[in-house]
């Protein structure tokens, strides 16, 4: 009797553990489309044998547990390369609304063929017609709406720069509030794993929380440290603290109105940590402690390096232009027989000129197309400032059209640069997901190759079952079947 209490007790044993692995099994299945499931295999161990005698061993069945796949330095690996990926898309997207501002959609697209490169042809174009009849009233009031419409473009440029710094203190906003949710809700997980899996895999917790840090890849670059008890220690690139075990540190912003001596309407948003430290990213790029990767880090880069720099060249141009034409006309006499003013409003800083550039004559006659001592109907001086067209205004000795062509070229190149880092980038983390697919997704196929093994296994154990039942009935009713069952 004893010999089959112990085959009765195995058998039972292996439908056990052959239907915890069933249940595994049909846990996947479930859950194959679920995002952030890893797939659990079911693992057998072989229990202690019990030692009858000198010569006999008896086994003691098997036991079945479910081990996630997943790969601790894969999944930190993916986590990195996401946070690269995202701050270059996010930074690529702000150059090409940059690149739109100015007219550009394609690699072919010349400054003289976009609005303000038209413009400003036709605004000299106009001073030469005005040299041909410089005593003609419509070439005189055709110079002015050319200089208005040139205004016009300088004004809307700067304007729409502005706008898109707003847009991205907006963005910034909104990549804060998701960054504080994930790490509160990893804080959170830290906590429900420390104490339900502190020695192990913590299964649907620890795939929660890394879904959460894939997540969080997308907005702000981190480190993470496993720590005891299978905790995580999340920090910024530089050693801000986001997350110790079972506490989140709240990033805010503050609006740190215009800074490195740049103008934007609204300001700035800067990126404080829980401890007052102000952690935004700097023009030079190297401050320490600033952000970098993720979405968070591409749109402070757009907002603080990219979208200055061609805003400085963009002010340069309309500061520079604005003196040259100025002078020139201060050189003139009008038709009234006076010396000539300003064409454009006087700017004393180069901040923000393209924004506030006006024109100050509003009388056709006052323009002064003739020079001093020649009489009201010369054109001398209207040959000089249709010639401006090809005069050096700054100090590499560039004309007017060509800062404006380095500009374009400078911003196709930054544009070109981000979108072929982020092209690589996306190549590299499709190729690390490939790899984390393979190993940590649910592959229906094996699940039903598995399942049908599992199936089998646990009707030989009920029929081993079904056997020893039979011969303890036997047994006890000595032979007579009919007696007991």
């Amino acid at each position: 009797m004893g010999t089959l209490t112990a085959l009765l007790d195995l058998s039972q044993n292996a439908l056990e553990a052959n239907q915890a692995a069933i249940d595994i099994t049909s846990n996947n299945v479930a859950n194959a489309n679920t995002p952030g499931y890893t797939d659990e295999i079911a693992t057998w161990q072989e229990n202690d044998s019990v030692q009858l005698s000198a010569n006999a061993r008896v086994g003691e069945g098997a036991s079945v547990s479910a081990v996630s796949q997943r790969d601790p330095v894969l999944n930190q690996m993916v986590n990195n390369q996401t946070q690269l990926e995202a701050s270059s898309a996010a930074e690529s997207t702000a150059l090409n609304d940059l690149q739109s501002i100015f007219g550009i959609t394609t690699n072919s697209t010349t400054s003289a063929s976009t609005t303000l490169g038209t413009d400003m042809n036709a605004f000299f174009s106009s001073l030469s017609a005005l040299e041909a009849s410089p005593s003609d009233s419509s070439a005189r009031q055709a110079v002015l709406s050319a200089a208005q419409t040139l205004v016009t473009d300088f004004n809307g440029a700067s304007s729409q720069i502005t706008q898109q710094n707003s847009a991205l203190n907006q963005q910034v906003l909104g990549d804060v509030s998701e960054i504080n949710s994930l790490t509160s809700s990893i804080a959170a997980l830290n906590l429900q794993i420390e104490a339900n899996s502190p020695n192990s895999d913590a299964g649907t917790l620890e795939d929660q929380r890394q879904q959460d840090l894939t997540q969080l890849s997308q907005y702000i670059g981190f480190s993470q440290i496993k720590t005891e008890n299978n905790g995580l220690t999340l920090t910024t690139g530089t050693g801000q603290v986001l997350v110790s075990e079972g506490q989140s540190y709240a990033l805010s912003t503050t609006n740190v109105g215009n800074k490195h001596n740049l103008y934007a309407a609204g300001g700035y948003l800067d990126v404080i940590t829980s401890s007052g430290q102000d952690i935004t990213s700097e023009l030079n790029g190297t401050v320490s402690g600033s952000i970098t990767g993720g979405s968070l880090g591409g749109i402070l880069k757009a907002r603080d390096q990219d979208l200055p720099t061609i805003s400085s060249k963009l002010d340069q141009l309309a500061y520079l232009f604005g003196l040259v034409v100025n002078a020139q006309n201060e050189a003139g006499v009008d038709l009234y027989g006076n010396r000539g003013g300003a064409f454009f409003s006087t700017i004393q800083n180069v901040n923000d000129a393209a924004g506030s550039i006006a024109l100050l004559i509003t009388d056709p006659n006052a323009i002064a197309a003739a020079s001093v001592g020649e009489g009201e109907s010369g054109n001398t001086n209207a040959t000089a400032l249709a010639g401006l067209v090809n005069a050096p205004i700054d100090i590499q000795g560039q004309t007017s059209s060509q800062l404006y062509a380095s500009l374009l070229t400078q911003l196709g190149d930054m544009v070109s640069s981000v979108t072929n880092e982020n092209t690589t980038q996306q190549a590299s983390l499709t190729q690390l997901t490939t790899q984390q697919s393979a190993l940590s997704n649910v592959s229906l196929d094996q699940e039903a190759s598995n399942l049908t093994q599992y199936e089998r296994s646990y009707e030989a154990a009920s029929k081993v079952f079904t056997i020893v039942d039979q011969l303890m009935a036997s047994a006890l009713n000595l032979g007579e079947e009919t007696t007991v069952t």
